[in-house]
């Protein structure tokens, strides 16, 4: 990683759940945008100002899912890597730059997936 953080959008309505990913990314260093809802996460990545390096996203998100989250995202940032967080992991179709980590997952899980998602 380079010696700026890379900022990760979170999205993930669970509260309690985003704010453990959110805690532990931020021990890691890295720079953490949050989002509850797929509507609220396109709005942060509407903003051409705003860096956001990848984008962690619930698949079982309301209204908007977490796959159709990324299929907008990738509209708006083709290259922006994606990481799937869910509970039905061997379900997700993942294109190049993205990935999944399925729910439960451990701290270290978390921590590896995502420092595998900026080496690659």
């Amino acid at each position: 990683m380079s010696a700026i953080a890379p900022t990760i959008l979170v999205v993930e309505d669970d509260t309690i759940v985003r704010m453990l990913i959110v805690d532990v990314l931020e021990e890691l260093k890295f720079k953490v945008l949050e989002a509850d809802t797929g509507h609220a996460a396109l709005a942060l990545l509407n903003d051409s100002a705003q860096i956001i390096d990848l984008l962690m996203t619930d698949v079982g998100l309301p209204e908007m899912d977490g796959r159709e989250l990324a299929a907008q995202a990738r509209v708006l940032r083709p290259a922006l890597p994606i990481l799937f967080a869910s509970g039905y992991s061997e379900s997700i179709e993942v294109r190049e730059g993205m990935s999944v980590i399925g729910k439960p997952f451990s701290i270290d899980q978390l921590r590896d997936k995502v420092l595998s998602m900026f080496a690659a």
